[in-house]
């Protein structure tokens, strides 16, 4: 719309520019090198000069193109073989996806020959080499970019990945670190450096690490408020090792407080309270653990408050008194079966175990029976049967890994078995069922 009105001002202006020379005749001389020329014209000579202006323009342009055109050529022409190069290095990526390294490779050479930029095409031919089982080539290549700013981190990460398959995970840490410092709030990198930290048990660094994963979005705050305690728990045991006692105080209270069902932070925040002469206070902390969810592992931390001094008979007033938070779970009825056992209490350890419909007949019940058996009658034949029993019966809750499905002998901060952090959950078998007996046996009578 301007732009008419702008159009529509110019006409109107030149009409009146030459009706306003129609109507103010003049006269026009020129005299320079003896010539001398008349006009009695203004508009005549007006226009004369704008023509000759548009002809000096026209020729103006046609030799401003001609000067032009050998470098419009080249230009033309490198343009082509960039575009050709380009077309080869999509198609050697292609040929990696596909996995013919045979393709990778020749387009590789191609493109370095168009392009004439080796770094563009450096990542292609690093690939190629990988796919082709050439290591040692790919190395060179990623080698390589580490001296150029731009490709730096596309050579960090190559050599990161070749590091971490071949369980070189202190050289894969170093790299890491350096792949972090050159893109500091990439998501993969924080969890590749979280992960590698753990293994090499930098416990202070990850915590670290895994703040900035959490302020990333990359791990929601609830799941990285659970993998903090983690952190502090791994962190407490390795202080405790070292006999550090105030710094394994300090990190299992800190990860009993950011996740008090972790059941590793209860029992090491326990031990701790217990190690400077604060039982009282340690078994609270058992019992409020106890109460919203039993664990063997609570039970044992429990017996082991009171130290092996104990009398058998007060270990199982304490063991009634968990028994009491939680009467109804198996676990209460077998932490105090156990504890009559010790105290030779056949009839109350018997009752216990019968008194749970929901305690299956697993290998930690049909140990105690053959226990039973054997301490109460001396009775051996029986007890074999309740091992053999246990042999071949069902597996029990234990520490299992989300991530790969495989059991742990104890707890830890990560997988043993896959290397993953934070995946381990007190859980049943995977797709195992444990039925209860209906009742167990009666004690035989010895004849």
């Amino acid at each position: 719309m301007i732009r008419i009105i702008l159009l529509f001002v110019l006409i109107a202006g030149s009409v009146w520019l030459a009706v306003w020379l129609a109507d103010h005749p003049g006269r026009v001389e020129i005299e320079m090198l003896g010539y001398a020329v008349y006009t009695e014209q203004v508009g005549l000579l007006i226009g004369a000069i704008v023509v000759f202006t548009a002809i000096v323009a026209v020729l103006y342009r046609i030799w401003r193109s001609l000067r032009r055109a050998p470098r419009r050529i080249v230009e033309h022409r490198g343009a082509s073989k960039r575009q050709r190069g380009y077309q080869a290095l999509t198609q050697g990526m292609v040929a990696v996806a596909a996995g013919d390294s045979r393709e990778a490779k020749r387009f590789a050479r191609r493109a370095d020959s168009l392009l004439n930029d080796p770094p563009l095409t450096m990542l292609l031919s690093a690939q190629a080499a990988q796919l082709d089982g050439d290591e040692d080539a790919a190395r060179r290549y990623f080698e390589s970019m580490l001296d150029d700013p731009e490709m730096a981190f596309l050579g960090v990460r190559g050599l990161l990945m070749q590091a971490m398959r071949n369980g070189d995970n202190p050289e894969a840490l170093r790299l890491a670190g350096r792949a972090q410092s050159l893109r500091p709030n990439t998501p993969w990198v924080l969890k590749y450096l979280l992960q590698l930290q753990v293994q090499a048990a930098e416990w202070e660094a990850a915590d670290g690490t895994l703040q900035q994963v959490i302020r990333q979005g990359a791990v929601d705050a609830g799941t990285g408020r659970g993998q903090h305690a983690v952190l502090a728990v791994a962190f407490s045991h390795e202080a405790a090792a070292a006999g550090d006692q105030a710094a394994a105080a300090k990190q299992a209270r800190r990860a009993h407080d950011l996740d008090p069902a972790l059941v590793p932070a209860t029992v090491a925040y326990a031990k701790c309270l217990a190690e400077t002469g604060k039982a009282r206070r340690a078994t609270k902390v058992i019992e409020a653990a106890w109460s919203q969810a039993p664990h063997p592992e609570l039970a044992a931390a429990y017996g082991d408050l009171a130290g092996e001094d104990e009398a058998p008979l007060d270990r199982v007033k304490r063991f009634q008194r968990l028994h009491s938070l939680r009467p109804e779970h198996s676990e209460s009825h077998l932490a105090l079966a156990e504890a009559n056992l010790a105290a030779q209490l056949w009839g109350e350890a018997r009752r216990h175990l019968e008194q749970s419909e929901s305690v299956p007949r697993s290998v930690r019940v049909l140990r105690l029976l053959a226990d039973l058996e054997e301490q109460e009658h001396g009775d051996l034949k029986a007890a074999r049967r309740w091992l053999d029993e246990a042999a071949t019966a069902p597996m029990e809750d234990a520490w299992y890994c989300d991530s790969c499905g495989s059991i742990a002998g104890q707890w830890g901060a990560s997988c043993a078995s896959c290397d993953s952090f934070a995946t381990l959950s007190w859980q049943s078998p995977p797709g195992q069922r444990i039925t209860p007996p209906a009742a167990l046996p009666a004690p035989e009578t010895a004849e």
